[in-house]
């Protein structure tokens, strides 16, 4: 008898009138704008311009989401284009399935279109965004909860995952490992190690980033391994295990390489934002300098009316000695 566990939701989805209201879609719509949002924070501290984040998600986010999509139906192909398959079935995202591997590789190149269109280097605005990312991830995680979907083996531990019956998908219920929880939490601690190791060795160059894949990927490789769902096996490790490793291999040696060839950060990350801080922050000056020297102007005429009444005190005792002197002279004459 199962004493605890974490229920899972009744339906994925509620309907308000005619409009379906998902749950998953408001999870990788919530995890976006906090990504965004802490992305714009992080970049205006390294320089940048406010919006500018926002600006280039643009391009980013839709190509992520095609690119997750991608990765998933090309991995899971099965029920797209296998056996009673349908294929139209691979355009509803709303029903669950985006690789993070294809999102974060085909988002990626739509940030490159986007900083390439405002002369923004890709490797800064991946280093700004990298927390959010993960943030955005762990938020988006919850989604599979809605969806029943990402659980682990089975299990009695009190955080369990109770999960439903569901024939006609193939779904046993029971209560299974929330594999899905793991990596939200997981996540969660990617995004803060990333936000400390900037700031104590101010990370640049995508440093920062490629600390993101690489403790994600690290994460991901032991939460992967416990997951109970169907996925193609290589010499007996899940796809997506293989390719946590080599994206974690692939970060430490861009990490450590960058590292010697391009040490430090960037000093401008975006042309024109430090110039125009710089204008408004003179201009701030120009205001509070010409408020300080009205004072001193007005302070200073007191002392100059009083230079003028002693030259003319002084002058008047001239005058008046000079009359003396010359009574005297005429007399004496």
């Amino acid at each position: 008898m199962d004493l605890a566990f974490i229920p899972s939701p009744s339906t994925g989805v509620v309907h308000l009138g005619p409009i379906p209201l998902r749950g998953y879609a408001f999870c990788i719509i919530i995890g976006v704008f906090i990504g965004v949002w802490l992305g714009n924070k992080r970049w205006i501290q390294r320089g940048g311009r406010s919006g500018t984040v926002a600006d280039i998600a643009v391009w980013a986010v839709p190509f992520g989401l095609v690119g997750g999509r991608l990765y998933h139906v090309i991995t899971t192909y099965e029920p797209y284009f296998g056996e009673g398959g349908h294929p139209l079935n691979a355009f509803k995202v709303w029903e669950g399935g985006l690789g993070i591997w294809g999102a974060v590789a085909l988002g990626a190149v739509g940030a490159w279109i986007g900083c390439r269109r405002r002369g923004i280097p890709l490797p800064a605005y991946m280093d700004a965004l990298a927390p959010g990312l993960a943030l955005g991830q762990a938020i988006g995680r919850w989604g599979n909860w809605f969806n029943q979907e990402l659980y682990g083996r089975a299990t009695d531990l009190p955080w369990a995952l109770k999960i439903s019956d569901d024939p006609s998908i193939g779904r046993v219920g029971g209560t299974y490992h929330p594999t899905f929880l793991y990596e939200s939490l997981w996540c969660i601690g990617v995004a803060l190690l990333v936000i400390w190791a900037d700031k104590r060795f101010k990370l640049g160059h995508g440093r920062a980033f490629a600390l993101y894949v690489a403790s994600y990927c690290a994460g991901r490789a032991w939460i992967e391994y416990m997951r109970v769902d169907e996925a193609h096996h290589i010499l007996g490790l899940r796809l997506n295990v293989w390719t946590a490793l080599i994206g974690l291999v692939v970060s430490v040696v861009y990490i450590v390489v960058s590292a010697k060839k391009i040490p430090g950060r960037e000093e401008v990350v975006e042309p024109g934002a430090l110039d125009a801080a710089a204008d408004d922050t003179g201009a701030g000056k120009s205001g509070a300098e010409t408020t300080k020297a009205a004072p001193k102007t007005l302070k200073g005429a007191p002392k100059a009316a009083g230079s003028g009444k002693e030259s003319v005190a002084d002058g008047a005792a001239k005058l008046t000695k000079d009359a003396g002197s010359g009574s005297r002279s005429g007399k004496d004459s």
